[in-house]
């Protein structure tokens, strides 16, 4: 991942809305959730949705579909796991040790989802 596009996708998570879609959304993988379904669950006007959804889409963290008349959205897990890759690429230097504990404490959210990370 480029710095440019690390840092717009960090800039798209850094609004309640955006974000709690993105968690919304990765909660409800690899199912998705349809665009009104999105604005009702998190009582946002459906234009102001469409607005976050294009923001999170474009930072490579959301992905759309239409099935149908609906469009359903889903979290990008391969935009969430390389923008964690840029950030944990030189974790501490090398000395692996020291991230460990972070890797340990992301396993288990991974491993009782029965879902690869």
């Amino acid at each position: 991942m480029e710095t440019n596009l690390a840092i717009a996708t960090l800039a798209a998570l850094a609004q309640t809305t955006r974000l709690e879609t993105f968690r919304l959304l990765v909660r409800h993988e690899p199912d998705g959730v349809a665009a009104g379904a999105l604005a009702r669950l998190l009582d946002v006007p459906q234009n102001t949705m469409s607005a976050h959804l294009a923001t999170l889409t474009r930072a490579g963290l959301v992905r759309s579909e239409r099935q149908s008349r609906s469009i359903i959205y889903r979290a990008d897990l391969d935009g969430l796991r390389n923008l964690m890759l840029f950030l944990l690429k030189d974790c501490c230097g090398g000395a692996s040790e020291l991230c460990a504990p972070l890797l340990a404490e992301l396993t288990p959210c991974c491993v009782s989802l029965a879902k690869p990370c």
